[in-house]
């Protein structure tokens, strides 16, 4: 049941970043896409491992997970503060 909604979670999330042109909405799609990734990974690890040693890393892959939601967002606001582009086409045009 926990791969299903961890399945479930990645495909909503795919759905979300392939389909949304908002710089914010493609980051809120990969967040769930790895939020899925990260509850399969509790359910294999469930699964596998009748001890507890594998909360430790799904702990620290969530930490991981909101540091780099924090950083991302800041340059998204650092983005549309200085260009004002807040989808992504305007953002892909920086690199030129």
């Amino acid at each position: 049941m926990t791969l299903l909604v961890a399945a479930a979670l990645f495909c909503v999330g795919l759905f979300g970043a392939l389909t949304q042109q908002s710089v914010v909405m493609l980051m809120m799609g990969l967040e769930l896409m790895l939020g899925g990734v990260i509850l399969g990974a509790a359910g294999v690890w469930r699964h596998l491992s009748p001890t507890a040693d594998g909360q430790v890393l799904i702990v620290l892959a969530v930490t991981v997970m909101a540091v780099e939601m924090a950083v991302g967002f800041a340059v998204v606001t650092a983005l549309f503060r200085t260009r004002e582009a807040d989808m992504t086409d305007m953002a892909a045009e920086l690199r030129e």
